[in-house]
């Protein structure tokens, strides 16, 4: 969305805001960042944005594998002898 100055001066200020005794308004002027780009709930909310539908990601992980009764039913029997015949 060519905000890349506005990307790089929040990271150098975060930057900033994250060093030891750092000041209130350093850390208020990085939320405001934050906001202003989108990276915060609030921000999301005032542009407007929504995160996309997650059902089919959840639904991946609920999928589950085929039950087998045991290790043995996973082996073929491939026929043939072992030596490369």
């Amino acid at each position: 969305m060519g905000q890349l100055y506005e990307v790089a001066m929040c990271v150098r200020m975060l930057a900033r805001a994250e060093q030891p005794k750092s000041s209130i308004e350093l850390q208020k002027v990085v939320r405001q960042y934050f906001d202003s780009l989108g990276l915060s709930t609030q921000g999301m909310l005032r542009n407007r944005w929504k995160l996309g539908d997650t059902a089919p990601a959840e639904q991946a992980k609920t999928a589950k594998a085929p039950v087998r009764k045991s290790a043995r039913n996973r082996l073929t029997v491939i026929p043939g002898d072992a030596a490369g015949e």
